[in-house]
């Protein structure tokens, strides 16, 4: 079985090459034409997919042959991107940058696995004749990613342009899909901060925004000549089939979901749907309590940079901590982790945090931890089997300033940092918080063995009878187990 999907991977040399500017660009001038974009981002990377959703006005899933089986890749992008008329990739780095020195997991390895032709942005600063050595290195550095085209980025100006487009027609013969002036870095756009740009939560100049992509797009990308490029893609064999059955439950899961905390895979949510879950948002802000829920799911985000928002709302924080002693489920991820800590310090102030965890943090101006992960469940958690390998990644500016023992934490870090001393995955009772993200489609047993805790949790709280009146040792065993 196969499909026809229109698609194109933008990619560049190096990271701020100008690929989310092109990206968006190209999706808003599609959109303009009544046309439907199905958006992906190269991973691990949480905020550019957040704006090319943003932009494309839908859901943009993450694409990572490191965190997922490479099947498991090309089938999800199958599945998502048939929803749209064109899809649109937007790799990271530097075309053939991996980790290692193969290239593994690479933007142009994911091309070859999509069979997506490649739209090269060359940033042309201070060069000309160069570039075009430069793009036929890439060419021939391997032949089985097809380089279709090329965007050259911070042209000087009509001189330097047509210099530029005469030696790469001369001596590279791929068409020059776009010449862009010095229009600054995307942060001229969009503000940034210390992990890059930020969300589209926290961002007001929406309309703004969108009027500045497509005059970019009119004035300097050549859309038609893009668009023939990605309706050359071969048809895309699936493998199986890319439909997802979906359980049924009376599990209602919490998630912080506010311009906070907006880090998370949209398909970690899904997953948790699939597993039979209703997910509840929960604003860190703005609810003073948990609802009723059975479950709470805290993702990544800047707590950091909210900290004062946060702070006045310390009922939540209060709450959370009650239903976390009580033995509600509770999953964290790096900014869950700092939310639930017993305190951040940060710029010389201490500021109390949800205290689930007797563990106190600390803000550096640098990254702590920054890269792919590697860890192995050594000890009992709520949430995953002893001897789980965890494929993972982090970036974290915080870490971890009170005393840690060697046995801290149910995972061992083979690779990373995590929370120091080899350690990562602290555990309270039904609470694990932890520096690493992880993706739902490279641990499928994590959002089942979610539900099934938060089921354990109501059976416990609600007092589950069996036909005799009595509570069933059964579901005591479960939840007694789970907690530790």
């Amino acid at each position: 079985m196969g499909v026809n999907i229109p698609r194109l991977v933008i990619a560049g040399l190096s990271g701020d090459a100008g690929k989310t500017i092109v990206s968006l660009s190209l999706i808003a001038a599609i959109r303009k034409s009544n046309r439907s974009v199905s958006a992906f981002k190269k991973g691990p990377d949480y905020i550019d997919a957040a704006w090319l959703g943003y932009v494309a006005g839908s859901t943009c899933y993450n694409l990572d042959t490191y965190l997922v089986a490479r099947q498991w890749v090309r089938d999800s992008f199958v599945r998502y991107a048939q929803h749209g008329d064109i899809a649109i990739v937007e790799g990271n780095r530097g075309l053939f940058d991996g980790k290692d020195v193969q290239g593994s997991h690479s933007t142009a390895e994911l091309a070859k696995l999509l069979q997506a032709p490649v739209v090269l942005v060359v940033d042309a600063t201070k060069t000309t004749r160069t570039i075009a050595a430069i793009i036929n290195g890439c060419r021939s550095f391997d032949n089985d990613v097809n380089i279709a085209g090329v965007i050259l980025n911070r042209v000087g100006g009509t001189r330097h342009r047509k210099i530029l487009q005469d030696t790469i027609a001369k001596y590279c013969h791929i068409p020059v899909l776009g010449c862009l002036p010095k229009l600054g870095d995307t942060d001229t756009l969009i503000p940034g901060r210390h992990l890059g740009l930020v969300t589209p939560s926290e961002f007001e100049s929406g309309k703004a925004l969108t009027y500045t992509l497509l005059q970019v797009a009119d004035k300097y990308l050549d859309i038609a000549g893009l668009l023939e490029i990605a309706h050359t893609a071969p048809e895309l064999a699936v493998s199986r089939s890319t439909n997802k059955s979906k359980k049924t439950s009376q599990i209602r899961l919490g998630y912080f979901r506010d311009s906070v905390f907006t880090f998370y895979y949209p398909e970690n949510l899904e997953a948790l749907e699939t597993a039979g879950a209703t997910l509840v948002p929960i604003s860190s802000l703005e609810d003073a309590v948990l609802p009723d829920i059975h479950g709470l799911y805290i993702g990544g985000g800047f707590p950091e940079t909210n900290i004062s928002l946060l702070l006045s709302n310390r009922s939540l924080m209060k709450s959370v901590r009650k239903q976390a002693q009580d033995g509600l489920p509770i999953y964290a991820e790096c900014g869950g982790l700092i939310y639930l800590s017993h305190s951040l310090a940060w710029k010389g102030d201490i500021y109390p945090m949800a205290g689930v965890f007797d563990v106190e943090l600390e803000l550096y101006d640098r990254p702590v931890g920054h890269g792919y992960t590697e860890l192995l469940v050594d000890t009992p958690n709520p949430f995953y089997e002893k001897g789980t390998l965890i494929k993972g990644h982090e970036f974290h500016y915080s870490g971890v300033i009170s005393e840690l023992h060697k046995r801290d934490g149910c995972m061992l870090v083979k690779k990373g940092v995590g929370l120091g001393n080899g350690r990562d995955g602290l555990v309270a009772g039904n609470t694990l918080a932890s520096y690493v993200h992880i993706h739902a489609d490279g641990l499928p047993k994590w959002a089942d063995a979610f539900v099934r805790c938060a089921t354990a949790y109501k059976q416990k709280i609600t007092g589950t009878y069996n036909t005799a009146g009595k509570i069933r040792n059964k579901v005591k065993s479960v939840w007694v187990q789970s907690t530790g």
